[in-house]
């Protein structure tokens, strides 16, 4: 019998990047046996006849999912993780590692995977497939159905702070920018800062559980949700709100662009997104509420995890395995360059202890 290996964080936050491997994994156990790894745990799977692997891989080379594509006799590989060529370091590594499989199946919004001709990995695109990601409608039931006055509408960004060499594409700095720049627009925040970071010029509201009656009537007091980030593959925040009743408000390089319920401001414009900004707070209640209508629609119809899993599923089943398009060594070196200093590379001193310090515990607690 088939068995798939996925790789891939399975735990039960009902957020990402949990959610993505527990909801493709039990709607994989219906079509197959699903057997479960960590992405970042130390080992290598040999696969038995017909098996098929699926996962995230990991920055480190000595992690789960790359000392597998080693082992010979997989009947398919599929590598599946966020994708966004708009910051070079979050995926210059899986250079090394995509001619290794039969697919790259990419969560990632159109905007990215629409111009990925146009940037440094495009000799990948033969190989890519876009995954949008999905919300469950059920853990973000509705929670608003009106909305404020005009004037007196509110806007919240929900996420970490983006200061750190891990969350930066997010670029809360912007976001500072327009809410110094729009003092009449209170923008709240909704998550926490690594070290006790915060987001200048937006009000801190601190973490919240969503499940619970006190963070959903914190959600419910907000119009719309902004995010600006400069790299973000395809945040599923935006789907969340989507779900919520909130009306997102993004930049294109949030991943998604072009979608009638999702209102889109320009990266690095002040100006423009400040004219956007005022008039979502004068826009009619009525028209706000058609584009809340057209986001459920477009949840029930598209970003759902059946429509994902069926993806995965067709991937798996199509024996297609594209060739990489040809790239001069001058871009590959540049690739290259890019994934040894990239702030998540492994081969950098404090991420190389942090590493070594994980397999040593991961080991004493399987002794244990």
């Amino acid at each position: 019998m088939t068995t798939i290996h996925l790789v891939y964080p399975h735990g039960p936050q009902i957020s990402c990047p949990d959610a993505i491997g527990r909801k493709l994994g039990e709607r994989l156990e219906k079509y197959s046996a699903v057997v479960y790894h960590d992405w970042d745990e130390p080992r290598a799977i040999k696969p038995a006849p017909g098996d098929i692997l699926i996962g995230h891989a990991h920055p480190a080379p000595w992690t789960c999912f790359r000392r597998s594509l080693a082992h010979p006799g997989w009947q398919r590989v599929l590598m599946l993780e966020p994708y966004a060529h708009g910051d070079n370091f979050q995926v210059a590594f899986l250079d090394t590692i995509i001619d290794k499989c039969d697919l790259f199946l990419a969560i990632t919004g159109n905007y990215w995977f629409d111009s990925i001709e146009k940037s440094i990995f495009s000799h990948w695109r033969p190989k890519v497939a876009q995954l949008d990601l999905a919300v469950d409608r059920k853990d973000f039931p509705p929670l608003r159905t009106t909305f404020n006055p005009a004037g007196q509408r509110r806007f919240v960004y929900i996420g970490l702070a983006g200061k750190s060499a891990n969350t930066r594409y997010k670029n809360t700095e912007y976001l500072t920018e327009i809410a110094r720049a729009m003092p009449e627009i209170q923008i709240g925040w909704l998550g926490r800062g690594r070290r006790n970071q915060t987001i200048d010029g937006l009000f801190p509201l601190g973490f919240q559980d969503f499940s619970t009656e006190s963070g959903q009537k914190t959600v419910a007091s907000y119009d719309f949700m902004i995010t600006v980030g400069k790299a973000d593959a395809n945040p599923t925040t935006i789907l969340e709100s989507m779900a919520w009743g909130l009306i997102p408000v993004c930049t294109p390089q949030s991943g998604y662009s072009g979608h009638p319920g999702i209102v889109n401001i320009p990266l690095g414009d002040v100006r423009q997104a400040m004219t956007t900004l005022r008039g979502l707070q004068e826009m009619p209640e009525i028209t706000l509420r058609h584009m809340q209508t057209m986001n459920w629609q477009a949840l029930n119809a598209h970003f759902n995890w059946d429509r994902f899993a069926q993806q995965v599923i067709d991937a798996i089943e199509s024996d297609i395995c594209p060739t990489l398009d040809s790239a001069s060594l001058r871009r590959r070196l540049l690739i290259r360059w890019s994934a040894l200093i990239s702030p998540n590379s492994p081969w950098r001193p404090p991420n190389l202890t942090r590493s070594l310090a994980r397999q040593l515990l991961r080991s004493a607690r399987q002794i244990a």
